[in-house]
């Protein structure tokens, strides 16, 4: 089974996560899948990511005893592709978006969410900080006060709540998500190319000025607390479905 297709046709990228029996959890490879298709712009007037099955994706795969190597650079890479691309990137989030899952909604240019659906930034509840460029993204999108709050608690924000807030686009009704998903896409597919590229490039110059850096900072301290005593038992925890023993080690 291939975890991530890609179709192209019409003017339309459509990108699915295909690993549902994981929620979507992504691998490295995957990652750099999802940059290739979002790279290979000829001919695309508007791309739309979204996953297969109850989630959008829950993050980054994890195991007790393994590692995800490259995937925070493929993860940079990413968010990069997905704000650099010079058409529209639709996020149509048909359930848990967690993790770099939710980092990748909120670098999409536009997120249409099932109401049934939820948004998470769950790092701190397993001893790590965020990437993707939450740090940036969440608070150029909703506030340092929310940002703070959604990404110290780890908890989860419902869809609605998350438009209410501006973290998200658009909540539907789980009945109707697939027509506002299709009604968005056709729009843009019939829309002003040019004029969507030039927009996007300044309303990320303006709102996002340092986000190099910040996926610079987000990887280093990454890579800092991945060898923390806190970040093994978090993971731990996470696995065996039990509350966590934070030692501050």
């Amino acid at each position: 089974m291939t975890d991530v297709l890609v179709d192209r046709r019409d003017g339309v990228l459509r990108i699915t996560i295909n690993r549902p029996d994981r929620l979507n959890a992504l691998d490295t490879a995957m990652v750099n899948d999802i940059s290739d298709a979002l790279a290979d712009a000829e001919g695309i007037r508007v791309a739309v990511i979204t996953g297969e099955g109850r989630a959008f994706s829950s993050g980054a795969a994890m195991a007790k005893d393994t590692v995800n190597p490259g995937i925070l650079e493929a993860i940079d890479r990413l968010i990069h592709t997905i704000t650099d691309a010079p058409f529209p990137v639709v996020a149509a989030v048909n359930g848990i978006a967690a993790g770099v899952g939710c980092s990748i909604v909120v670098a999409c240019d536009v997120s249409i969410a099932k109401t049934s659906g939820y948004v998470l930034q769950a790092f701190v509840n397993i001893g790590l900080m965020p990437d993707g460029a939450a740090t940036e993204l969440l608070a150029a999108s909703i506030g340092r006060t929310r940002a703070m709050r959604l990404l110290l608690s780890g908890e989860k924000l419902p869809a609605e709540l998350a438009v209410e807030w501006g973290l998200l686009t658009q909540a539907v009704a789980d009945e109707d998500f697939d027509a506002a998903v299709e009604q968005t896409v056709a729009r843009f597919a019939a829309g002003p190319t040019v004029a969507y590229a030039r927009t996007k490039e300044a309303v990320n110059a303006a709102s996002l000025p340092t986000l190099g850096a910040t996926l610079d900072r987000e990887a280093a301290g990454q890579t800092e607390l991945a060898g923390t005593a806190d970040h093994e038992e978090g993971k731990a925890a996470f696995i065996e479905k039990r509350a966590a023993n934070f030692t501050g080690r």
